[in-house]
């Protein structure tokens, strides 16, 4: 357990002095994913914000978000992140989008039973749904036969 988790270390410090060779691209992708799950959820965030302070509902703010970071958030997780942008992945990739766009809307209506806010909701389910989306995009949009033979 330790172990795994000086690895872990090493490789958020940038270098991997435990292990000899260093950082590598390919097991650095979750690290790289993080980076652009920020900007794009920035983005995303900023988006929807603004049209709940505007007065839209939040299924359309949301909505909103989605759609205008759908292309931006595809070339920084398929360029950056994945090393990949074969557009064949688009369908897929959005496909994965509005599955977590509906588990999102879920969500936020769940919490704000709760919480007297439409921002704050959003501001609590975005690290769970970050992590839901690496799974999908990782399994299911930017797969290889190498991901799944385990090399």
């Amino acid at each position: 357990m330790f172990d795994k988790f000086r690895h872990f270390v090493a490789e958020i410090a940038g270098r991997n002095r435990f292990y000899g060779t260093g950082f590598s691209p390919q097991k650095n992708r979750a690290i790289r994913f993080l980076i652009a799950g920020v900007i794009n959820t920035l983005f995303g965030f900023a988006i929807y914000s603004v049209f709940i302070i505007i007065g839209v509902a939040v299924w359309l703010s949301l909505l909103a978000g989605m759609l205008s970071g759908t292309a931006f958030n595809f070339f920084t997780t398929g360029g950056y992140v994945f090393r990949d942008l074969s557009l064949t992945r688009f369908p897929r990739f959005v496909i994965c989008y509005l599955f977590v766009y509906g588990v999102n809307i879920l969500l936020i209506e769940i919490i704000s039973f709760w919480l007297n806010s439409k921002i704050l909701p959003q501001a609590i389910v975005i690290f769970p749904l970050a992590l839901l989306s690496y799974f999908l995009m990782a399994r299911f949009v930017f797969s290889t036969a190498k991901d799944s033979i385990g090399g």
